[in-house]
């Protein structure tokens, strides 16, 4: 053999291995970063959400608000949905603690149940943090509690419809459910406000789960009994829309005030037609994007640093507090349609806009 043929051979042999060294490593080099990738994920912050319900407008909102700004955070967010039923509810949290969730937000069907406040205890017991989204959860000593000033709600309803009536006018108030300790904030503010007018309370009722049925057999019997009132303050809109079919049927809905609350698209509909007054708008994007932020906070072991407390029967705990607005068809352009809540030509659908 020549000491050309020799060499070659060498050369070849040389080029072979350097090329499996190269392979091997770019393996190694894509089995480390899909190691990586995993650990990524297995590391990523674990937020487990539970909702009382879906059936609410609102609620699909706050959900996917929340979603999204907790996602960009780095957090994956497990959602559950109670069905409007409490024991379920606290099984649903039972399961997010065994799934080893780092922090739970919770939409409470009854912040007063003993079911959820014994699996909130037993999620405190593993070091995972709680934040009671927009309803607090009595006796609990949650983490944070994220909310509107709900008695401010109030406050703007029966201040809403003072302005509109008689002096001694009279009024109907069909409250949300009595298990929602927002509803008796809600309550508080209305009758602070109504206290020493002349304006009467003449009729008071309640909606179990908020189911918005109860209001149309309420506004009935309400009509049955009293007769004509002149304003109709209604827990949220979906009662609201009940009330209303009711005072339609009884040819009363052009002399009533009504009043609601969550700034639904068909309330603001009603709004800029004349068939509602007023409702009040929460901003539902500014609630879920900072409770996400704070949950994520809490998450990570950090101190959220809120200057306000609420008293949940037994404790004291943090308070993301935020405000109210009322909307009425002066300022719907400028609360609803410029923040993008609702589009303008969903608002204004039945509405003749050109002049």
């Amino acid at each position: 053999m020549n000491r050309l043929s020799v060499f070659v051979k060498k050369y070849i042999l040389y080029a072979a291995v350097a090329s499996l060294s190269v392979t091997t490593v770019g393996c190694s080099s894509i089995k480390e970063e899909s190691q990586s990738e995993k650990n990524d994920e297995q590391t990523a912050l674990q937020i487990g959400m539970s909702f009382d319900t879906f059936v609410l407008e609102r609620w699909i909102r706050d959900r996917d608000v929340f979603v999204s700004t907790a996602s960009d955070l780095g957090a994956e967010v497990n959602v559950q949905n109670a069905n409007g039923d409490a024991d379920e509810q606290a099984s649903q949290i039972e399961y997010l603690i065994d799934k080893g969730m780092d922090v739970l937000v919770i939409v409470a069907v009854d912040g007063t149940s003993n079911a959820l406040e014994s699996a909130i205890k037993r999620a405190q017991s593993k070091g995972i943090k709680v934040l009671a989204y927009d309803r607090i959860i009595q006796n609990a000593n949650v983490d944070l509690y994220a909310s509107f000033d709900n008695e401010e709600v109030g406050t703007l309803m029966a201040e809403s419809v003072l302005s509109q009536i008689p002096e001694d006018g009279k009024i109907a108030a069909l409250y949300g459910s009595p298990a929602d300790y927002n509803v008796v904030l809600v309550e508080q503010g209305i009758k602070k406000n109504l206290d020493g007018k002349n304006a009467q309370l003449v009729y008071e009722n309640y909606a179990d789960n908020w189911k918005a049925e109860y209001a149309y057999d309420q506004m009935n019997e309400c009509i049955d009994t009293i007769g004509k009132v002149d304003a109709v303050i209604c827990g949220n809109d979906g009662l609201a829309a009940m009330a209303f079919k009711s005072l339609s049927e009884h040819r009363m809905a052009d002399d009533v005030c009504l009043v609601g609350q969550d700034a639904d698209i068909d309330a603001c509909q009603r709004i800029v037609e004349g068939n509602q007054y007023m409702t009040v708008y929460k901003s539902i994007d500014q609630l879920a994007k900072q409770s996400a932020q704070y949950a994520v906070m809490l998450a990570k072991g950090e101190d959220p640093d809120l200057d306000e407390t609420f008293h949940d029967g037994t404790y004291d705990v943090p308070y993301l507090k935020l405000e109210p607005v009322a909307v009425t068809a002066e300022n719907m352009d400028k609360e609803i349609i410029s923040s993008r809540f609702h589009l303008k030509n969903e608002v204004y659908l039945n509405v003749d806009t050109e002049e």
